[in-house]
């Protein structure tokens, strides 16, 4: 477990900012997806990275650069949206 502020942290929050940097806001997720529920990409299947292995692998460095908006404020992985059981 990483510490956040000298706090184990089991989390991650999702901002999106806009193309010249001077407006940052979170992407909230639907209101009726649960606590802690794992977000999707369509085509992308299998079982999630551990800790170790995103750190390891350095794999956000791979995956930050293609997650973005769409118009609506949608986000969107390599152009496919995320999605929880409650929809995107």
């Amino acid at each position: 477990t990483r510490k956040l502020v000298g706090f184990p942290s089991h989390g991650m929050v999702l901002c999106a900012a806009s193309e010249d940097g001077s407006k940052v806001e979170f992407i909230e997720p639907p209101a009726d997806a649960k606590i802690g529920e794992r977000v999707m990409v369509d085509g992308f299947d299998g079982e999630p990275a551990t800790e170790n292995q995103i750190i390891k692998k350095k794999m956000l460095d791979a995956i930050f650069p293609d997650l973005s908006t769409d118009s609506e404020g949608v986000v969107t992985y390599k152009g496919v949206v995320l999605s929880t059981s409650a929809g995107p």
